[in-house]
């Protein structure tokens, strides 16, 4: 082996991301039962699926299945607890394995941004609101149409799960 083959590189540079915020005049616990009731618990065998690469099963899901599904949540709130000070606050994985899949078959990088993330918390009036970076904004980095389309896609698709629940 050379020493060129066995150097590592790092490059590094800066991007925009547009960093939006959804207020809702609803309590917490409201606006979180209303996000939960609206955007269901990922169906795992999605992945099963579309590791198998069957894709007529792929585009019934598509067709039929959600828009976007809770991959995970954190009660990031309970971690406050050690500081005396309990909050509500989570923390959301939401996406799409088939919508992620759009995307990193143009540039594979963009699995760093899938699922996204979103955090509802509650304010001091006892109120929820969400917080999450803009997908397309990120996205935008990697200069690829491919990923752009599916970028605005999540912006439009996230933004309508989230006014939902805080209308």
């Amino acid at each position: 082996m050379t020493q060129a083959t066995r150097q590592s590189f790092i490059t590094s540079r800066t991007i925009a991301v547009e960093h939006i915020r959804i207020s809702s005049g609803r309590p917490f616990a409201e606006v979180r039962r209303k996000l939960e009731g609206t955007v269901p618990k990922l169906d795992t065998g999605i992945a099963e699926v579309l590791q198998s690469g069957d894709q007529e099963c792929a585009k019934i899901y598509e067709e039929n299945g959600p828009r976007l599904s809770i991959f995970e949540e954190r009660d990031h709130g309970s971690l406050l607890q050690i500081w005396g000070r309990r909050r509500n606050a989570v923390q959301y994985e939401i996406g799409n394995p088939l919508t992620a899949s759009k995307m990193t078959r143009h540039q594979l990088p963009a699995a760093l941004y899938a699922p996204l993330r979103v955090v509802l918390f509650e304010d001091e009036q006892g109120r929820g609101i969400f917080e999450y970076d803009r997908p397309s904004s990120f996205f935008s980095q990697y200069g690829d149409e491919g990923v752009t389309e599916v970028g605005l896609y999540l912006d439009a698709a996230l933004e309508a799960v989230l006014r939902k629940a805080v209308g």
